[in-house]
């Protein structure tokens, strides 16, 4: 009876360490969500501005897995939600979310100033970047990722919102473009793609 008990709790042990190594494996092995464009040509290397005044490029964040995201903080609902995304996402990436940098690209970099920029990115995650550029920086970049963007009017010169381009572009540790992650994906299934490149 003795020996039956010991090995039944040997069993239960076994099973519960074999449950915790197939979290991993089963996120490593778990299906794409996003859009694999490993190779592709087009996203090439910026070289913008941080909302601290700081010159950045891509091979400033080697070793880290890199999200790159263009918006606008005037925008009224897809820019505020994928940043929201982005930060549940880190939360749940846990310590992992170090090796993890997130990006802000301005699209509207006559309202959106460095100072701006230092409000509004940090709000979501303090480790969060915001990026500038000029006006002919901001459309090479855009050009780079191929951006869409189109200027709608308000009421004043002001006052305008901007339609663009809502995805998600994420680099591997060696600066390599690798996924395409569409807007309104959910948090769980952005961190489990991010992994695969930790």
């Amino acid at each position: 009876m003795k020996k039956l008990l010991i090995h039944t709790l040997s069993l239960a042990l076994l099973l519960v360490l074999s449950a915790c190594d197939g979290s991993s494996s089963s996120t490593k092995n778990a299906p794409l969500v996003a859009t694999d464009i490993t190779g592709a040509e087009f996203a090439k290397p910026f070289n913008l501005t941080d909302h601290n005044g700081k010159k950045l490029t891509m091979s400033d964040f080697a070793g880290k897995v890199v999200v790159l995201f263009f918006g606008y903080t005037h925008c009224p609902d897809v820019c505020p939600t994928t940043m929201n995304d982005l930060k549940n996402t880190m939360k749940l990436l846990g310590d992992d979310s170090n090796n993890v940098q997130v990006l802000f690209v301005t699209l509207d970099p006559q309202r959106d100033t460095q100072e701006v920029l230092a409000k509004f990115v940090p709000s979501f995650d303090e480790r969060f970047i915001g990026l500038w550029g000029s006006l002919q920086e901001t459309a090479e970049a855009m050009g780079n990722y191929k951006i869409f963007f189109a200027k709608v009017p308000g009421d004043s010169e002001n006052n305008y919102t901007i339609d663009h381009s809502s995805g998600i572009y994420v680099f591997d540790k060696k600066g390599n473009v690798r996924y395409y992650i569409g807007y309104g994906e959910k948090p769980a299934d952005m961190a489990s793609d991010i992994k695969k490149l930790l």
